[in-house]
């Protein structure tokens, strides 16, 4: 089957790619894929989405139809049918899952104009209105964290984000944990968040608010979530070794996806706890990145501060608070230091204290909204690590 390279990064050439790759015979399309992958694809591939997650390795994802639609049908089981509202860049796979959804639902989706803003966003959500045989048709959008930090600053002073933000029947949230109390924010709005947990590899979020879609199977194997059902993706393209090693098959021939997540999974709710390799050894003690930064995230004012690695002469390796500029918010930076080291002793212990505190102007993003988390701990590396400071 031929690989369609689509250069376009624009809304629309996506979705006019996607409406022949996944429900008609079109070519299958590639979204973001590097020089070298080979122009022949497995017979059903319906789009190769080309992901760095926070390694920074090139990866493209092989999803078929099959996966794509029923991803989005089991989404639709669990919160309804609908109107979709675009929000998120097209060429990953929240937002091609996105259009996905729409066009299973018969419908095209709302596209959000521009850059996002909580105005752009309010305009896109307030075109969306509209009702069939006297009934108002249910909207949906998808989002990542920064989005709705973005809104619900907005919203709590602005009364028609607000409203924009409450007319959603949902409201997906996923490519990072979103802070409780952010969530509690955004629900005192009148939101109805949806947190999802899920990857390019399993065609977009699949467990919702901890609980699995329909057809998903998650199970845990010394410590690691693994997924399987039939949204799984294919492989990697033209790496037989990485799919060999990410994408296991049981004696029984079903397929598991290693998640590379350590959670727990009892009475049918998922708790994924962290990345297994986002640990650093710090005077011979196991640290999770991870539960720090959940820890530095509940202080206020500080719920998109990312916690990243660096070395230490004395402790082998610590890590770092990164934050911006405003989030300051009046407190120096020795008693802010102070308090995150407190919190996170009394939470965790001494040895997961954070060494150091990086205030940039703002928090490096990556295009599909996360923290750059690859290039901040470059930017530690070029810097040869910051000055210990503290115990």
């Amino acid at each position: 089957m031929r690989l369609s390279r689509l250069d376009s990064a624009d809304p629309r050439d996506v979705l006019r790619a996607l409406r022949g790759a996944v429900l008609g015979a079109g070519p299958a399309v590639a979204l973001g894929a590097p020089e070298g992958v080979p122009d022949d694809v497995p017979a059903g591939t319906a789009v190769v989405v080309t992901t760095s997650g926070s390694t920074g390795y090139p990866k493209s994802v092989a999803l078929s139809r099959s996966a794509l639609t029923s991803s989005a049908l089991a989404t639709a089981e669990r919160i309804g049918s609908g109107s979709w509202l675009l929000a998120l860049p097209a060429t990953y796979v929240a937002g091609v899952q996105v259009m996905v959804r729409a066009l299973v639902a018969g419908r095209d989706p709302a596209i959000l104009s521009g850059s996002f803003t909580p105005q752009t966003f309010t305009a896109a959500a307030s075109a969306m209105a509209a009702s069939e045989a006297g009934h108002r048709i249910p909207t949906y959008t998808s989002l990542v964290p920064a989005q709705v930090q973005t809104l619900v600053d907005a919203g709590e002073s602005d009364a028609a984000v607000a409203r924009a933000l409450a007319s959603f029947e949902a409201v997906l949230v996923g490519g990072q944990a979103l802070p409780p109390a952010l969530a509690d924010r955004a629900a005192a709005l009148g939101a109805r968040i949806v947190r999802t947990y899920g990857s390019t590899e399993t065609s977009g979020g699949c467990v919702y608010d901890g609980r699995p879609l329909e057809g998903v199977r998650l199970r845990i194997e010394d410590g690691e979530v693994q997924i399987g059902g039939p949204m799984i993706a294919d492989g990697y393209l033209d790496d037989p070794a990485r799919t060999a090693e990410v994408f296991v098959r049981d004696q029984d021939g079903s397929r598991w996806y290693r998640t590379g997540d350590a959670g727990s999974f009892d009475e049918g709710l998922l708790r994924v706890t962290g990345r297994r390799d986002n640990v650093i050894v710090s005077g011979g003690v196991n640290v999770s990145l991870d539960r720090v930064e959940r820890v530095v995230r509940t202080v206020e004012g500080l719920t998109g501060a990312v916690v990243v690695p660096t070395t230490d002469e004395r402790w082998g390796a610590a890590s770092v608070v990164v934050l911006s500029r405003p989030a300051l918010a009046g407190r120096s930076e020795a008693d802010l230091l102070a308090e995150l080291r407190l919190a996170v002793k009394n939470e965790i212990g001494a040895p997961a204290r954070p060494r150091e505190l990086l205030v940039l102007e703002e928090v490096p993003l990556t295009s599909s909204g996360k923290p750059d988390r690859a290039l901040l701990r470059s930017l530690l590396a070029d810097e040869d690590g910051l000055a210990p400071r503290g115990e």
